[in-house]
């Protein structure tokens, strides 16, 4: 069983630690162990618990009122609010309890309800994304499991397949090729499959070459092929030295397209690019170069 600190709680659900600390003396909302050097320990209950008491409170309900109610009344509540409200903060909370328990179905109504109050895209840029950036602070203090951050990254990535299967959108006689792969040891696909879905919709050609392909493997296809634009996305932790020299081979190898790179580690970098290279911070990005180049 995974064991938080205050502090750990704070940083995942945004409450105060004072405000905790407050909760638990006042309303007896938790009972913490305490380790020997007597700092407080919560459970997974706990920060569920935590998270669906802070949504309720966020829209209305007190506390003392909160406290009283079965853990029934209190999962029902949380979704009927779900259900009635287009609050993408409460959707992305409700999306961290479905994947620490691993409630597909749970999954499903939140993004259902989202897709119903808006579109895919929208769902995507506003929902999923700052989700998945939830997941990655989640990580980082140890709160999520391997198997937790699967199964609902899994759960993500086939609904954006579905999407980009269920787009009709012909290439038109401007339509340009586009060929999106991730480097050798990138596995996080779903930001890269989004612009397969951005792409195809806007009725360009996509070849989708996937996870974990050498560059060096790459150069030949795209000789063959002659997309105009390359798009990857760098997630994995590179130093300035391993960054620059990837830009410099994307530079080089591919110096009649237009390489476009997204992910974390341009926002850890700041290099001068070469004059085929450019910087994907955002989806609109996309939109925006794809326009001026028009």
């Amino acid at each position: 069983m995974v064991s938080y600190s205050i502090t750990d709680l704070e940083k995942i659900t945004g409450i105060k630690a004072h405000t905790i600390r407050i909760w638990e003396k006042r309303y007896k909302v938790f009972n913490p162990k305490r380790t020997a050097t007597n700092i407080r320990c919560y459970t997974d209950d706990d920060l569920k618990l935590l998270m669906n008491i802070s949504l309720l409170n966020r829209y209305g309900l007190r506390i003392s009122n909160i406290v009283t109610m079965s853990q029934e009344e209190l999962n029902q509540k949380v979704m009927d609010i779900t259900e009635n409200t287009s609050s993408h903060n409460m959707m992305i909370e409700q999306m961290i309890v479905a994947m620490m328990e691993f409630n597909e179905d749970k999954f499903e109504k939140v993004l259902t309800n989202s897709l119903i109050k808006s579109n895919f895209e929208q769902t995507v840029t506003n929902v999923i994304y700052p989700f998945l950036e939830r997941i990655g602070i989640l990580w980082l203090v140890g709160t999520i499991t391997p198997a937790q951050e699967h199964f609902i990254v899994n759960l993500i990535r086939q609904k954006i397949i579905a999407a980009i299967d269920g787009l009709i959108e012909t290439p038109g006689n401007d339509a340009k090729k586009f060929l999106l792969f991730l480097p050798a040891g990138e596995f996080h696909e779903l930001s890269l499959l989004f612009y397969w879905y951005n792409l195809k919709k806007m009725g360009h050609k996509v070849i989708y070459l996937g996870q974990s392909l050498p560059v060096n493997n790459l150069k030949l296809f795209s000789k063959v092929q002659q997309p105009d634009y390359i798009i990857t996305v760098l997630t994995n932790a590179l130093n300035l030295e391993q960054y620059e020299s990837l830009i410099s081979t994307f530079a080089n190898d591919f110096s009649k397209q237009t390489v476009l790179i997204s992910g974390l580690q341009i926002k850890e970098h700041t290099i001068d690019l070469p004059s085929n290279i450019s910087i994907l911070e955002c989806p609109d990005d996309l939109y925006n170069i794809l326009n001026c180049k028009n």
